[in-house]
C-alpha cells in the first residue's frame, strides 16, 4: 500500500475533542440542528459491538486517488446489484444522472439499510468509493466483498461512547478512510454517503454528521491542488411505497447539486496530497453541512410522523383523481405529495388534515395504498381479470416449485429467518432479501447446478457437461423470474380482495364518508 503516512502514533497527541469525528475545537456540536432535526445516536446491534481490530487495519486504502477496490469486484457487484434489485423491487425508476465533470458525493436519508446505497450506485455511472459501518468490512462473506469493493470502514461516536473502541484507534481508521474517499473523489470517482450516520425509521431527516462535509472539503482541496475538476455534492431522494416490503416500488430522485468550495490553504492542500489528513476549518464544515441539510431535507418525507405523511399522499391522490389525472407512478406520487406538504400539509389546525389522517390510517391498517381509489375516489372493486390473474399467479408459483425450491428456496428461507431474528431493526428486512437475490447466482445456484449436472451427465470434461451446467443456471434464473411474476399477480389479487372486504364493511362506509367530505373541500388545497 502506498502513502502510508497515517499511523496510530500520530494520534496520541493530546487534545480536547468530542468523540472521534471532532476537530481540535472545544465543546462544539458536530451535528446539524437545522430545522430542529433530532440528534439520536444509533443503538448498537450485536454485530456493531464486535470490533475486529486486525481486519480493520488490513482494509485496503489509497491516498493517491487510485480506487482501493478491485475492478472485477465492481463489475461483479454491478451485476449482483442488478439481480438483487430485480428480485426485491417490482417497479423501480430513477431520474437521469446529473452530469458531473469531476467526482460526485451522493448524499441521502437512510431508512432502508444496505438497500439505500445499492439503488444509488445502480442509478449513477461512476465507480464508487464508499464509507460504511466498520463491521461491513469485517463480517464473513459481506466483509470479503466490501473490502474488494473498496469500502472504507467508519467507527462511529456510538461505538466510542459504548467502549467498543478507543478514540485514538477510531480516529486513525476514520482519518485514513476519509483521506481515501477524498482522494478518490478528487480524481473523478463517486461516493455514496449517508450523512445521518445510521439507518433509522423516522419520517424526517436526522441531524447530520460531519463526515460527508469533511471529505467533500478535502476532496475539493486535493482537486484544486492537482488542477482537476472540482467534485460536487449530489443530493438524492430515496422513495418507496413501503420500504420494508418485498416487491415494493422504488424511485431514485436526483436533486440540486451543491458546489464544494476550496477552503484549505496552499500549505494544507499540499499536505493532503502528500498523504496526510488535515481537518478542514470547523466553520467551513458546519456551513457546508447545513447547506446539505437544507437541500436534502425537502427531498425526504419531512413529516412529523408517518401518519401525517400518509395523509398527505392520500390528499395528493384525491386531488389528482378529482382532476381526472390519476397518479400512476411513484415519482408522480412523490411530487404531488410534496405539493400538498408545501401548500397545506404543515397547517396543524386545518381540519382536512385530521380527516385525511383518519382515512389514510384506515387504508394503512388494511395494507392498502391510496392507489386503491378509482377516479370517483371510491375503493376499486375486484374484476374478473384480477381473479383469473391471481389464479394464474398461484399456478406459476407452484409450477416452478420443483426448480425454485432447491435453487432459490434455501437462501430466501435463510433471509427470512435472519430478517426476523435480527436486532438491526425494520430496515434489515429488505437488506437480507436483497442479499439473497444478489448472492443466489454466485453462491447458491452453481453448487445446485453442479449436482444436477453430475446426476445427468457426470462430471467428465465434455461439452455436454458444460452445456448442462449453463442450461441449469439459465433455468434457475428463468424459474425465479416466473415465480416472482406469479407472486406479483397473486399479490394483486389479494390486494383487490382487501379492497372489496373494506368497502363492504362498516369501516369502509366511514372511510367513504371521510373521503367524500375531503373531496368536496379540495379547493382548500389551492
Amino acid at each position: 500500500m502506498t502513502m502510508q503516512k497515517l499511523s496510530l502514533k500520530a494520534y496520541q497527541r493530546p487534545q480536547i475533542r468530542i468523540g472521534v469525528f471532532s476537530t481540535p475545537c472545544i465543546l462544539r456540536s458536530l451535528v446539524s440542528d437545522s430545522e430542529g432535526a433530532p440528534e439520536i445516536l444509533p443503538e448498537l446491534s450485536e454485530s456493531a459491538t464486535r470490533l475486529k481490530r486486525d481486519k480493520l487495519t488490513r482494509v485496503p486504502y489509497n491516498h493517491e486517488g487510485k480506487h482501493p477496490g478491485k475492478r472485477w469486484a465492481q463489475l461483479a457487484l454491478d451485476l449482483m446489484f442488478e439481480l438483487g434489485n430485480k428480485a426485491i423491487f417490482r417497479r423501480y425508476d430513477a431520474d437521469p444522472t446529473p452530469p458531473a465533470e469531476g467526482g460526485a458525493i451522493y448524499v441521502a436519508t437512510h431508512i432502508n439499510g444496505l438497500i439505500d446505497p445499492m439503488v444509488i450506485i445502480r442509478a449513477q455511472n461512476k465507480r464508487v468509493i464508499s464509507l460504511g459501518r466498520h463491521d461491513l468490512t469485517t463480517r464473513p462473506v459481506i466483509g470479503w466483498w466490501s473490502r474488494r469493493f473498496g469500502t472504507q470502514p467508519v467507527l462511529r461516536r456510538a461505538e466510542v461512547e459504548a467502549g467498543v473502541v478507543d478514540a485514538d484507534f477510531a480516529r486513525y481508521i476514520n482519518d485514513r478512510g476519509m483521506l481515501t474517499v477524498a482522494s478518490c473523489l478528487a480524481t473523478g470517482h463517486s461516493a455514496v454517503v449517508m450523512p445521518e450516520g445510521k439507518s433509522h425509521q423516522d419520517s424526517k431527516l436526522h441531524a447530520l454528521r460531519t463526515g460527508s462535509s469533511r471529505a467533500a472539503l478535502a476532496s475539493a482541496a486535493i482537486a484544486d491542488e492537482k488542477g482537476l475538476p472540482a467534485p460536487v455534492i449530489q443530493t438524492v431522494g430515496l422513495h418507496w411505497r413501503t420500504h420494508h416490503w418485498l416487491r415494493t416500488d422504488n424511485y431514485v430522485e436526483f436533486g440540486k447539486s451543491i458546489e464544494i468550495p476550496s477552503t484549505y490553504s496552499s500549505e494544507d492542500r499540499a499536505r493532503l496530497v502528500s498523504g496526510e489528513w488535515v481537518e478542514p476549518d470547523y466553520e467551513d464544515t458546519r456551513e457546508l453541512r447545513d447547506r446539505i441539510f437544507d437541500t436534502l431535507s425537502p427531498m425526504t418525507p419531512d413529516a412529523p410522523d408517518w401518519e401525517t405523511y400518509r395523509s398527505w399522499k392520500l390528499l395528493a391522490h384525491l386531488g389528482a383523481n378529482k382532476a381526472n389525472a390519476p397518479l400512476r407512478t411513484l415519482a408522480e406520487e412523490v411530487r404531488a405529495t410534496r405539493e400538498v406538504r408545501e401548500s397545506i400539509g404543515r397547517d396543524e389546525n386545518n381540519p382536512i388534515i385530521d380527516q385525511a389522517k383518519e382515512a389514510a390510517e384506515t387504508l394503512h391498517k388494511n395494507d392498502l395504498y391510496a392507489t386503491s381509489l378509482d377516479s370517483s375516489n371510491r375503493l376499486k372493486g375486484k374484476s374478473i381479470s384480477e381473479h383469473l390473474l391471481g389464479i394464474l399467479g398461484l399456478l406459476l408459483i407452484f409450477s416452478t416449485l420443483p426448480i425454485t425450491l432447491p435453487s432459490s428456496g434455501p437462501q430466501w428461507g435463510l433471509a427470512k429467518y435472519m430478517a426476523e431474528g435480527s436486532d438491526e431493526g425494520l430496515d434489515s428486512r429488505t437488506t437480507y432479501f436483497m442479499l439473497a437475490g444478489m448472492f443466489s447466482p454466485i453462491f447458491f445456484w452453481p453448487p445446485v447446478a453442479l449436482l444436477g449436472t453430475y446426476l445427468y451427465a457426470g462430471l467428465s470434461v465434455q461439452l455436454v457437461t458444460l452445456y448442462t451446467f449453463i442450461l441449469l443456471m439459465l433455468t434457475f434464473y428463468l424459474a425465479a423470474s416466473i415465480a416472482l411474476t406469479g407472486y406479483d399477480l397473486w399479490s394483486d389479487s389479494v390486494t383487490a380482495s382487501r379492497r372489496v372486504k373494506l368497502s363492504k364493511s362498516s369501516e369502509g362506509e366511514i372511510f367513504h364518508e371521510l373521503v367524500e367530505n375531503i373531496s368536496s373541500r379540495l379547493g382548500a388545497l389551492k
